[in-house]
């Protein structure tokens, strides 16, 4: 009996009956007012035609207006309404002018670093990549940082334990989930035992993301435990473009010397403590040195939207680090859906077209926008070697089908497209020409791409691009490769269902 009350009254079916029934309050006002008052019903059109106009004269990818004009057209009543409450993208002031005055504080605390042109010996390739992400992400290049690649969150976790334990001056913690178990029972406890020792610990989950993981009141629990918590964007129960937009980055900070990011939430999946979907495989990237600095810049201005604060970011400024020998470049950034600029796929989309040689790509979902799909396929026509690794084993039936239904386009074009055999893949890392990578959180899908606060760290030069691509490789020994043979054979239902599935994949 207390187990069915507790999912009786979780706040996550709590705010789900909510929604539900604004949807079906709202549609039985639409259809009783349409019925009863015609100038209500001309003007639900009217809102239709002016949602449909906004739709067309936005910039927005191609695959996000079908979609919506597929739900608006056929429901003029309903649609236009629906469009302009969750899928308008306007953004409220206020909102706008927080993030206009954070993007500036992390302009005046790095535009200091800003040397994309010290890549230029590299090569224009090199220096125009670093140069967009200094001039659109207020991001810099560095140099003096060393890096090293985690292939799995099993090897990563004791390594962040041990960089926990040396904090002397300040944590900052941001992930998108956190969930109780080895893993975060283990950080928790580092984090308690450093706090009393005077170190400043800051704390940053995702609501929705902590949803059925965390208690509602748990930003409470953590600060009687001498922890700073802010819990992103609050789930509440009402339609709103707003549930869209969640903090989908991964940041752990030490001192503002030590910076982990990657794939890895702080749950025991994540380490194959406990297994939801095979074999998890993973990425981590360690940074140590300059490029740091970045780093917790982001979590400072990130906390600020937060709490509403502006404080002095030169206080959480490291002492210099020693003179490293070369390291490469190292450029961590951040994307937010706030600014209108797509910083993940830009990032991307610059990485295909510099490739020479081979592009390798681990990815959980492959949903991907027009932009994305064409220079894949352009890039394997021109002969790049251009190869995927999806999972075998998904986390959402309906995304793998999503997934598997980008295949053929792409298959067409000579991609090479893999399955991970022994589970789950949750790594999003590009490598190209053994010059260029990026190991961070975003996804090759619409999320992602437009909807989410997302961060990554782009690489040239460094030792270790080597060590993704060596991953890769032998990642790909316990991989199924796809064909497109097999894909012609498919049952036409099942073709009908993915096609279906795939033109409404921007809105999932």
């Amino acid at each position: 009996m207390k187990k069915v009350l507790y999912i009786l009254f979780h706040r996550s079916v709590v705010v789900g009956m909510s929604l539900l029934a604004q949807v079906v309050t709202l549609i039985v006002m639409v259809m009783f007012f349409s019925g009863h008052t015609q100038g209500f019903y001309w003007c639900c059109i009217a809102l239709s035609v002016v949602a449909a106009m906004l739709i067309l004269g936005s910039s927005i990818d191609p695959a996000y207006k079908i979609a919506w004009l597929l739900l608006v057209l056929p429901f003029p009543v309903f649609g236009g309404i629906f469009y302009l409450l969750v899928g308008g993208g306007r953004i409220p002031k206020r909102i706008t002018r927080r993030m206009k005055r954070i993007a500036e504080q992390s302009e005046e605390n790095l535009k200091g670093d800003f040397k994309a042109d010290d890549l230029l010996p590299l090569g224009e390739d090199a220096a125009s990549q670093a140069r967009y992400l200094e001039n659109y992400a207020n991001a810099p290049a560095y140099t003096n940082t060393e890096t090293e690649y985690f292939s799995l969150g099993d090897l990563a976790f004791p390594r962040m334990l041990e960089e926990l334990k040396k904090a002397k001056h300040y944590i900052f913690l941001e992930y998108f989930i956190i969930q109780p178990g080895q893993f975060w029972d283990s950080v928790l406890d580092i984090l308690e035992e450093k706090a009393a020792q005077g170190v400043e610990v800051r704390l940053i989950y995702d609501d929705m993301g902590c949803m059925f993981t965390l208690p509602r009141d748990y930003n409470e629990q953590m600060a009687a435990r001498g922890i700073q918590c802010r819990v992103f964007n609050r789930f509440v129960p009402v339609m709103s473009l707003r549930l869209n937009n969640r903090d989908h980055r991964k940041l752990m900070i030490i001192d503002g010397q030590v910076g982990f990011t990657g794939g890895i939430n702080l749950a025991d999946e994540y380490i194959n403590q406990h297994e939801r979907f095979g074999h998890w495989k993973d990425s981590v990237i360690l940074l140590e040195g300059d490029a740091v600095w970045s780093m917790t810049v982001m979590f400072l201005s990130m906390w600020d939207h937060c709490c509403g604060w502006e404080e002095e970011f030169d206080r959480f400024r490291p002492a210099p680090t020693p003179a490293r020998p070369w390291t490469g470049y190292v450029q961590p950034y951040t994307d937010t859906p706030l600014d209108q600029e797509p910083v993940g796929q830009s990032v991307y989309l610059n990485m295909i077209a510099k490739a020479r040689k081979y592009i390798y790509i681990t990815t959980p979902y492959l949903v991907i926008d027009v932009a994305t799909n064409t220079a894949l396929c352009n890039a394997a026509k021109s002969g790049v070697d251009v190869r995927i690794i999806t999972p075998h084993i998904p986390d959402k039936r309906y995304v793998f089908e999503v997934t598997r239904a980008h295949y053929p386009p792409l298959l067409k074009a000579g991609v090479k497209i893999y399955e991970y055999t022994p589970g789950f893949i949750h790594a999003k890392n590009f490598v190209v020409d053994d010059r260029f990578a990026v190991v961070g959180t975003v996804n090759l899908d619409y999320r992602s791409l437009f909807l989410h606060f997302e961060d990554g760290v782009w690489l040239c030069e460094a030792p270790c691009i080597h060590d993704i691509r060596a991953d890769f490789e032998a990642t790909l020994k316990v991989c199924e490769r796809i064909s497109l043979r097999k894909h012609r054979r498919l049952n036409p239902l099942v073709q009908l269902y993915r096609n279906i599935l795939r033109v409404f994949a921007p809105l999932m």
